[in-house]
């Protein structure tokens, strides 16, 4: 069962909410650093994160019926839409940017969720999807909304991603800090020092992806019995005489 969006809400109203979109925007920002005339989507509950988008030619946001929806942005006209995940309505390879967050580890059809995020990335497109990350502090504290769900490993996310005929390009952990409120202060030491020293003890692990790129095979066309038998029964052209044989 999904967090309700009112749960998403409240937590990244915390400190752990707000260290967790400090440091996670920094990853998509690092990643995707100039979106200018881009179209962007967000499924899942991306509200924390779509900012960095501003530049954007287009923002929208997809939120699954079964978490429920927001007024976003509250001051603008409203962009975000309650959706059905294995049925997104929007056109095909209509977005250049799509960004996952809490939305695979608690969705009933997680590969019916990625290949609808394919069926809309455009040919050139990439999309980051936002997991936690199986075995770290964060997938474990059932306080924070990456506590619930199904956590994954990066050879299972991997996998995933390439069951829904995507190709993972890159790869980074984030939140290295424990999701206890009493460090969350020295949370950018945190993100600068247990990499070098501990790279994958991230709490939350980011991948992106792109579409498979297609290689065009030619394909010969199998030959017919007929054209078989009359190759092997039909005689070829006699072969030119030598000069011993003309001087018989």
């Amino acid at each position: 069962m999904r967090r309700s969006v009112d749960d998403l809400n409240r937590f990244y109203a915390t400190p752990e909410g707000t260290a967790a979109r400090r440091l996670v925007r920094r990853k998509i920002g690092d990643a995707w650093p100039d979106v200018r005339g881009l179209d962007v989507l967000g499924i899942g509950y991306c509200t924390p994160y779509l900012d960095t988008f501003s530049e954007a030619r287009r923002v929208l946001q997809a939120m699954p019926a079964a978490q429920g929806a927001e007024i976003w942005p509250a001051d603008l006209k409203v962009r975000s839409t309650l959706v059905e995940e294995e049925a997104l309505p929007f056109p095909t390879a209509l977005f250049d940017r799509i960004l996952m967050v809490h939305a695979l580890e608690e969705s009933p059809a997680p590969h019916a969720l990625l290949l609808e995020a394919a069926r809309l990335l455009s040919p050139n497109g990439r999309l980051i999807v936002a997991v936690a990350a199986r075995g770290g502090f964060w997938a474990h504290a059932e306080k924070t909304p990456f506590g619930y769900g199904q956590p994954y490993s990066r050879s299972q996310l991997e996998s995933a991603i390439r069951d829904a005929e995507l190709e993972p390009v890159a790869w980074s952990y984030a939140l290295h800090v424990p999701p206890w409120r009493w460090l969350l202060g020295w949370a950018n030491a945190f993100e600068t020092a247990v990499p070098r020293v501990w790279p994958l003890a991230g709490g939350l692990i980011l991948m992106e992806a792109a579409r498979r790129p297609f290689v065009a095979s030619t394909v010969r066309a199998p030959k017919s019995l007929l054209k078989e038998l009359q190759e092997v029964l039909v005689p070829g052209q006699q072969p030119v005489p030598t000069s011993r044989d003309m001087a018989g």
